[in-house]
């Protein structure tokens, strides 16, 4: 039997039905604060990209599977899907982005599992939704950053569309998927009822364009790409320094203001050109330029301690290496260590938000394929005869 595990979603079992990584990162979710998360794999099948979102003793899985308890089911086989129906018997939420035809072949359904558990809040990720045109379509990160619109309005004017350098799309799906098994719970508590929660990596990434979907939604603008520069806020982008490239925020009259005053560049404050947020807009290109030659002036951090201090956002702009070495991320403990039985000590990144009473829980480390079959079919009632049945027949 499974060690209790502690934290403010303990009470609550999950069966993570999923591969890749929009769907394990929505199960990461509720196994960073404490539930019993279930992983369901497929036995060996040499296909372990696909499976668990990169190699399984890489970094990527260490990050992505921290947590779960790892069970292998072939669900192909009438024995198979005879032990995940028992299993949903007795969960609270099961997750999973199989296509729609083949969980209604498979009998894993949402009409199919509420009838043997009313209260499973059944969670379905997806490549572009349940039906519709593209309904069946096979979904990847890269498309959907494509088709909504995010590749449109990345990179430099004129550059051709640019995929952003992390899978947003797929880790967008899988925090609206967590969030929307998070609201069906609570709302179980009233009705008594799960229900079915569904996302899709379409969707997701077109509700992370937010004020650039509303550009057009309510004023007909089609955005475009700006590079560093903000779309709407003039002056904020990159500006070079002795050493290097730093982040400036200085949109708005007031902080244009003190950042000019910052540099010793009031003469800017007088140029009819810069001197309403409309006119820094429309000459954007001689307004950066000219802020530029007085950045140029100073060193990063110099520049950046300045701006601050007067009250001006800045920022530098790290490798991932310098980035975990700044004393702030270091404070907030966002690099988390945690043992592996193979690995020793190994850091992950921990949870972005903290509560201040139960705080999220990081004390497995991701499971070897299969470790914990025995011990939770055993938690199903079924003996060691029956596993090792399952064994030879391939169930498991």
């Amino acid at each position: 039997m499974s060690a209790a595990r502690q934290g403010p979603l303990s009470r609550f079992k999950v069966i993570d039905l999923t591969r890749a990584r929009a769907g394990p990162t929505a199960a990461r979710h509720f196994a960073d604060w404490g539930a019993d998360v279930i992983k369901v794999e497929m036995p060996q099948d040499g296909d372990e990209d696909a499976m668990m979102g990169g190699v399984r003793d890489g970094p990527d899985f260490f990050n992505l599977h921290r947590n779960k308890r790892s069970i292998t089911l072939n669900l192909k086989t009438a024995d198979g899907v005879a032990i995940l129906k028992k299993l949903a018997a007795g969960a609270d939420v099961l997750i999973e982005n199989y296509r729609p035809d083949v969980k209604k072949r498979l009998g894993i359904d949402y009409e199919t599992l509420r009838k043997i558990n009313p209260r499973l809040v059944y969670v379905s990720l997806s490549g572009f939704g349940q039906d519709g045109p593209y309904g069946n379509r096979p979904g990847f990160d890269q498309i959907a950053q494509g088709m909504g619109g995010l590749m449109s309005v990345t990179g430099l004017p004129g550059q051709g569309p640019v995929r952003v350098g992390v899978p947003i799309a797929d880790l967008s799906a899988g925090n609206y998927a967590a969030m929307g098994a998070f609201i069906a719970l609570i709302e179980r508590d009233v009705s008594g009822e799960g229900q079915w929660v569904q996302t899709s990596l379409l969707q997701a990434q077109i509700a992370m364009l937010d004020f650039q979907a509303a550009r057009w939604l309510v004023a007909r603008e089609v955005p475009g790409q700006a590079g560093n520069d903000h779309p709407t806020g003039i002056p904020t982008g990159v500006f070079p320094t002795s050493d290097g490239h730093i982040n400036i925020a200085a949109s708005g009259q007031h902080i244009f203001s003190r950042c000019c005053k910052a540099l010793d560049a009031e003469s800017l404050l007088k140029d009819p050109d810069f001197a309403s947020g409309e006119k820094r807009s429309k000459n954007r290109k001689r307004l950066n330029a000219a802020l530029s030659e007085f950045t140029k002036r100073y060193k990063s951090a110099e520049l950046v301690d300045k701006l601050n201090a007067a009250g001006v956002p800045a920022g530098p702009i790290y490798s991932i290496d310098q980035m975990f070495g700044d004393p702030q991320v270091e404070h907030l403990a966002i690099a988390t260590p945690i043992e592996h039985p193979t690995r020793g000590k190994v850091a992950i990144v921990n949870q972005a938000v903290s509560l201040s009473r139960t705080p999220c829980v990081l004390d497995r480390p991701t499971p070897a394929l299969g470790v914990h079959t025995q011990e939770v079919l055993g938690e199903l009632g079924y003996t060691g005869a029956d596993i090792a049945n399952f064994r030879r027949g391939k169930v498991i």
